[in-house]
């Protein structure tokens, strides 16, 4: 069960606004050590929650790469999202009513400064591992920017530096798709949740590829006309997220991703990038579409002595989320290694692990 974490501070977003107080719900499995020297700070990506054992248990748990034996595993559920932190559907202390559609806008750099009194209120000094993928990943490279001395390692999957118009026209058009709920202008709960799962249906075709969907949506039979499994499974997971999710929250959350760019005020990606102190580690999933390699290339090229792999996999961006072994052993190698500084791959100052 998650915590909640009440801020009363007056807290500025960058686009100028100034909210009285906020409140972000947490998760924490295992304790800080004598020496605070074993955070474990996890980010998660657009829908997910708080308890990383729930969305990753491949990778943390009992007996997992990150097992609260040995580590203080930390993650916090993203301002506005829907599963504790101050969101859409939480109430407006100036109106008392729901926020809805005039819910704050959060960019991914408001996100990790909003974590920042949440890390003091819980002790930590210093942060071991930080690791997220997608827009998991795109929050920790801003706080690993922001606070070049708070992290010892990063793990970066199949995220960017900034997004690019590839992905903000995915989003964009799931956007677009909510809009176009005759119900988005209601404000209840479930206004535009038709136009969310048609935008669900959408953003799973960017987050998997042509062969995923051979591989596991292929007919059995040469005679349908229609009724075809594809189709199925496309209604099935816009309904899936619909039972768990609201279109408030997903609006709000697909433009924080779309306005992800850490040279924002820093003069560009490259010098935000070269601020970055930790020992870094940058994933690629070979078969994404949605953050094609070429973005953790990028990453990889300007982080100072970054370490870069790619895993072969076939699920596309959803690799991330699903190849455990093959992140579990990149992870260990790369904590395991004694120097970043070689250079032995086609990307400047990267080194590929397989």
């Amino acid at each position: 069960m998650a915590n909640i974490f009440k801020q009363k501070e007056p807290f500025t977003l960058e686009s100028g606004i100034t909210l009285p107080q906020y409140h972000l719900a947490y998760t924490t499995h295992g304790t800080l050590n004598k020496n605070r020297n074993n955070v474990v700070w996890i980010f998660h990506a657009l829908t997910a929650n708080s308890d990383a054992t729930e969305w990753w248990p491949g990778l943390t748990g009992e007996n997992k790469l990150f097992d609260p034996a040995h580590h203080f595993i930390v993650c916090v559920n993203i301002p506005g999202s829907c599963y504790g932190s101050i969101g859409p559907l939480e109430i407006n202390p100036e109106t008392q009513q729901p926020w809805y559609h005039d819910f704050p806008f959060f960019t991914t750099r408001d996100m990790i400064r909003a974590y920042q009194p949440l890390k003091d209120f819980l002790g930590i000094q210093s942060i071991h591992i930080g690791i997220g993928g997608s827009m998991g990943g795109q929050q920790l490279i801003e706080w690993a920017i922001e606070e070049p001395a708070l992290f010892q390692h990063i793990i970066l999957l199949a995220t960017n530096a900034f997004h690019s118009p590839w992905g903000i026209a995915f989003n964009a058009t799931q956007r677009h798709a909510i809009e176009n709920d005759i119900t988005w202008k209601e404000k209840n709960d479930q206004a535009g949740i038709k136009g969310m799962m048609v935008a669900r249906e959408i953003a799973l075709i960017s987050y998997r590829n042509y062969h995923t969907y051979g591989l596991s949506q292929a007919e059995e039979t040469n005679w349908k006309t229609n009724h075809f499994k594809s189709e199925s499974y496309q209604h099935y997971q816009g309904v899936k997220l619909a039972k768990r999710f609201n279109a408030f929250s997903y609006y709000s959350l697909s433009r924080s991703m779309d306005a992800h760019n850490i040279g924002r005020l820093r003069g560009d990606a490259e010098t935000a990038l070269r601020q970055v102190k930790a020992k870094a580690l940058v994933v690629s999933i070979s078969s994404d579409l949605l953050f094609p390699p070429k973005e953790q290339e990028f990453m990889a090229r300007h982080i100072p002595n970054a370490m870069y792999t790619a895993i072969d996999s076939t699920y596309g961006h959803d690799g991330f989320l699903l190849e455990f072994d093959q992140i579990s052993n990149v992870i260990t190698e790369f904590l395991l290694s004694k120097s970043t500084a070689q250079k032995k791959s086609p990307v400047d100052k990267a080194l590929h692990l397989m």
